[in-house]
This record gives C-alpha cells, structure tokens and sequence, in this order.
C-alpha cells in the first residue's frame, strides 16, 4: 500500500509550494499594528477608485484655496512631475528598462504640438486634435528608438538612449538651419529661442486659458493616464511587463515576446510622455532646448525612485515631495522648520528602545549647551551672532548653537568635516554609533546655521533633496510605496 501525503493545508506540514520564509514575511506584514498598520490596512481595503478618489477628490479644492502663483509652484508642477513620472514607470518601473532618453520624448510632444498650435506655421490645430496627434507620433518615434535598443540591456541600454536624448536637444538647437529638397529652408524649431505663443488648448471651443483651468485639464489627464495604467498593469500585458523586469531570460525561457514587449513598453512610454509634453509647452506657452535636458530627466528619475518603481501611488508621492519641498526650502523660516523637524523625526523613527531614546536627546541637548558655554566664556567672538531662523526657533537656537561674528570660513570648514562625521557615522554600529551621532547631529545644525540656511534659494534644495535620496535609498531601496523584491539564494 502506498502511503499518501498530508493534506497540505496542515498547519503542522510544510505547504507544498510555499517558501516558509516569504510566507512568514507576508504574514508578519500584515500583524503590523500602530497607526501605520492602520493606514496600511485601511489602504489595502480600498478599491481602485477609492485609492484614486482619495488623491484627486482633496486636490480638486486646491484652487479655492491658493493664491494663483502658489498654485502654479506648488499644485500645477506637481501634478507635471506626476504625468512624466507615470509615463517613466511604465518604462523603468514595469518594464525594468533604463531609458536615459525619455524626456526627449516630452521635448518632442512639446515642439510638435507648437508646430500644430503656434505662430510658427500658422497653424491653429484644436486641441482635440493636435494632442492625440502628437501623443501617437510620439509614439512611433519611441518604437524607432526602441527597434535599435530591444537586444540592449543595462547600461548599453542607458548609453544609447542616452545619446538619443543629447541628439535631440542638438537638433532642436540647430533645426531652424535646414534646408528641404524642393522647400528650400525650413524652421522647425525656432533654434535655441525654441517656439514661442504657442496658442493654450481648445477643447470644441472651449479654450483653457486661465491657471484654474490648466489646473482641472491637468487634473483630469492626470486621473485618466493614473485609470489606464492601472488597467495596463493588471492586464496579461503588465503581467508580462512585470516579469521582463524580474528575469528577462526567464521570462523568454516562459515563451513571454521579450522583444515585443520592450517595444511596446518604448513606445507607451513615449506616448504618454509625448501627450504630458504637449500640455506642458502649452502651459508654458513655448518650447525651448533648455526645458527639456538631463536636469529634467533626474528630477523626473528622482519622482520615480522616491516613490517606488512600479507604484503607481508612488510616483504621485514622489512627485508631490520632490517639487513641493524645494519649493518650501525658499523660505528660510520653512526650511528650519523642514530641517529640523526632519532630524527629529528621524531620531524618534530609528533610535530605540525609549530609554535609549531619552539619554541620547538628553546627550543632545547637554552636549550643545556645554559647547555654546565653553566657547561663549573662552571666545565670544563664536557666540556673536545671531540666528538666521526665525519665530520660536530663534531664542533655543542662539543659546544652543555656534554662531560666530564672520563664519563663512569655519563653516565650511565645518561642512568638510560634517560629511566626513557622516562617513564614519555610518560605518560604526551599536552604542559607537549612538555616542558619534550627537556631535554630528550638532554639527549639522552648526553648517545650517551658519552656510546651508543662507543659500536656501540655490545649492542648499539640491543637497538637501540629495541627502533625502542617499537616505532613503539605504533604509528603503524599494522607494516610499515600492514593494520589495524578495529573492531566496
């Protein structure tokens, strides 16, 4: 007689098929409690709809309450940033394909709806026409850029699309010179004053010519694309995109059109960034060389990789962080409040357990009062001046903190070691780590106090928005949303 096997549904036997370790990983996943359990649950209950309801439903009021110009910095770039991160997912995030290329793709439906809706040939195309238009030629030009690329992976891949994109801004600078067998000399794109009037969008009539109406265009679009890909990703298609991502020789070996779906992902991409592009330098009300260059490009990858490649929840917040928090490092008082509020933040996150917590804020705050005193009483001249923050920081701020009378060269000095600080900072472990901390963290208040606070309107955002990255990237390389990968060797 032969013996049969459990059933195994067992809770006693191993399940047949299931890795015990991601089992275990999924459901520790789900017993997570607080309130960030909460959210997670409450969000992993929502339907599709629902998730969509709860970004566009609050963001619709926006317009009632900003003024115009906040509006335009903080709501309209947003959502920007959001459709050229949507179309990137599709390429990087679901495909898994480093394309460098791709806001060459937004610089073509830029120029091409100028061409069709500007003083530049007379044309006055409506909207309703030129933006379809526009959005399917682009992507006929993302799958003539693909067909060279789709045996290319990795960083050859990165090269080509790379040059694909420096080739673009070289012809649109140079593209006024050309001269036509039979139409002599033709100026496509203006050259490096690119087009300008490029007449606002009309819909059958209906012409959005006002900030409040990009906003509800831009809104909509942004709700429509988010609807398709969410269809896009669910479909066999996505599912085949998904796995080209993980393993493309497993997937080829799975008879999966490895080829023909690098060639779709190229050309949806570029679609959707050629219709972003088309409402983008209609809102601009002009198409230049310099809109559309590697400075773009890392800002869009940034929206990306912050929120989660693949997430399409995570592109919105990624967009929503990467343009509204530079935008609120303008201001002094609001960059304090982000600086510091964001180390404290993150101390109360990592440092535990409480007791922990409590003498190393104690350390904290008894180390940078024993400084400020030794050097008030040995030098005054390092206590002279006073404090760029402003409201209630000020006061805590003046009496915690170095501020010397000239500092601009014991600050950077001070910025040289703080970066040297970190390095070491993050290759000690355990208490080591914990006594290094405080007088980095001091450290760090010192250089803004004393240098980053000052340049809040230049370099300071960007090394800000660096140091946002770096951090993330080493406590979650999945992103804010993104879902990480789980690979048993």
């Amino acid at each position: 007689m032969v013996d049969l096997p459990s059933p195994a549904d067992r809770p006693d036997e191993p399940r047949v098929g299931t890795d015990e370790w991601v089992a275990s990983h999924g459901e520790r996943t789900a017993r997570r409690t607080g309130v960030t359990g909460f959210i997670a649950r409450v969000w992993d209950r929502l339907p599709p709809f629902g998730r969509l309801a709860v970004f566009v439903v609050p963001t619709a009021f926006l317009p009632f309450l900003m003024s115009e110009e906040n509006l335009t910095r903080y709501a309209l770039y947003t959502l920007f940033y959001a459709l050229m991160g949507l179309g990137l997912n599709v390429v990087v995030g679901y495909a898994g394909l480093l394309d460098l290329g791709y806001i060459a793709f937004v610089g073509f439906g830029a120029y091409g709806y100028g061409i069709l809706a500007s003083p530049q040939f007379g044309n006055h195309f409506q909207a309703e026409l030129a933006i379809p238009a526009v959005a399917i030629a682009t992507a006929v030009l993302g799958l003539l850029v693909g067909l060279p690329s789709r045996r290319l992976v990795g960083d050859y891949l990165a090269i080509v699309t790379l040059f694909f994109g420096q080739a673009f801004v070289v012809f649109v600078n140079n593209a006024n010179r050309i001269d036509f067998p039979h139409f002599g000399h033709v100026d496509l794109t203006g050259g490096a004053n690119g087009l300008s009037d490029i007449y606002p969008p009309n819909f059958f009539g209906y012409e959005i010519n006002s900030t409040r109406r990009y906003f509800y265009f831009v809104l909509a679009a942004f709700a429509l694309v988010l609807t398709a890909l969410y269809f896009a990703n669910e479909s066999r298609t996505g599912r085949a995109w998904r796995a080209l991502r993980e393993d493309p020789l497993a997937a080829e070996t799975m008879t999966v059109p490895v080829n023909r779906l690098k060639l779709l992902a190229f050309a949806f991409g570029a679609g959707l960034a050629g219709f972003t592009g088309a409402i983008y330098g209609s809102f601009q009300t002009g198409a230049f060389p310099g809109d559309y260059d590697v400075g773009l490009l890392i800002t869009i990858y940034a929206v990306v990789i912050l929120g989660g490649t693949g997430s399409l929840a995570g592109v919105a917040l990624g967009a929503i962080i990467i343009n509204c928090a530079p935008e609120l490092l303008r201001s002094e008082h609001n960059a304090s409040l982000l600086f510091y509020g964001v180390i404290l933040l993150t101390i109360l996150g990592k440092v535990r357990p409480w007791r922990v917590l409590g003498v190393f804020l104690g350390g904290l705050v008894a180390f940078g009062f024993a400084v400020h005193a030794i050097a008030d009483a040995a030098w005054p001249r390092l206590t002279a001046a006073h404090a760029h923050s402003t409201g209630f920081l000020k006061g805590p701020i003046e009496d915690w903190v170095l501020l010397p009378r000239h500092p601009v060269k014991i600050a950077d000095y001070g910025y040289v070691i703080l970066i040297a600080a970190i390095l070491l900072v993050t290759r000690l472990d355990g208490w080591r780590r914990l006594v290094a901390l405080v007088p980095t963290v001091y450290l760090g208040a010192f250089v803004w106090e004393n240098l980053l606070i000052t340049q809040t309107a230049g370099a300071t955002r960007l090394i800000l928005l660096g140091a946002l990255l770096v951090a993330l990237m080493n406590a979650r390389p999945q992103g804010l949303l993104g879902t990480a990968r789980v690979e048993i060797v």
